[in-house]
């Protein structure tokens, strides 16, 4: 129970997305693969659902739906490893502010690059939680200047090797990764200079999103119409 306290957030995005799968598998599908049919029908990222039906909370959703078990297992075990970190140097709200949109942004640009794929999972999220940590030891690089350097070895490793499997496995969507760091470390960065700032990230997010759903439906418009 202690650890649980130590890193609640975290513990609670991880039940969520069990509860999810635990849901998905009950409804229909074996446990390394579901349906394509059962995760777009629970929410699943579908991009003429999305932008032609105006179902934007699927960029939600499908940060809890996980394709199989070995998709659920890969995640949340990295949930476990970065989220508790993020815990450590970051306040709750910052952390879901940095998590959530880091996934929301991540999905966007699955939704452009993959436009009639289905795309499900907290890959872009949680990549925003490695960025914030990149920002917030680069935001305090002076200070922390051993375990920057410590950290930032071991986050190119990480980055490395999953940039590999991105090229080397099909089913990976890089560009939901990408999309996310690059959120979270811009929240990670601006946020570990000034905490209160969270709330300006926020609105920026915000704005960047509308932004980017009224490209979404042009591009959409001019190749799938």
């Amino acid at each position: 129970m202690q650890r649980f306290y130590e890193a609640p957030i975290t513990y609670i995005l991880i039940l969520l997305s069990s509860a999810m799968f635990a849901l998905t598998l009950w409804i229909g599908g074996s446990i390394e693969a579901i349906s394509l049919k059962t995760l777009v029908d629970l929410g699943a990222l579908y991009g003429p659902y999305v932008v032609f039906k105006a179902e934007w909370w699927r960029l939600l959703s499908a940060m809890f739906l996980h394709g199989g078990m070995t998709h659920i297992l890969m995640n949340m075990v990295s949930l476990y490893i970065v989220g508790r970190a993020v815990e450590r140097y970051f306040s709750r709200v910052a952390y879901l502010t940095i998590y959530f949109f880091s996934g929301l942004f991540g999905g966007m640009a699955s939704l452009y690059m993959h436009p009639v794929s289905v795309g499900v999972g907290a890959s872009g999220a949680i990549f925003g939680l490695f960025g914030a940590l990149a920002g917030f030891f680069l935001a305090h690089r002076q200070q922390m200047a051993s375990y920057t350097k410590a950290f930032m070895q071991d986050f190119g490793t990480i980055l490395g090797l999953n940039l590999l499997l991105g090229v080397m496995v099909d089913s990976i969507d890089l560009s939901a990764h990408i999309g996310g760091l690059m959120i979270g470390f811009c929240g990670g960065y601006v946020i570990a200079k000034h905490p209160t700032w969270v709330w300006l990230f926020s609105l920026a997010s915000l704005a960047g999103l509308y932004m980017a759903g009224d490209a979404l439906i042009a591009y959409y418009t001019q190749i799938l119409l």
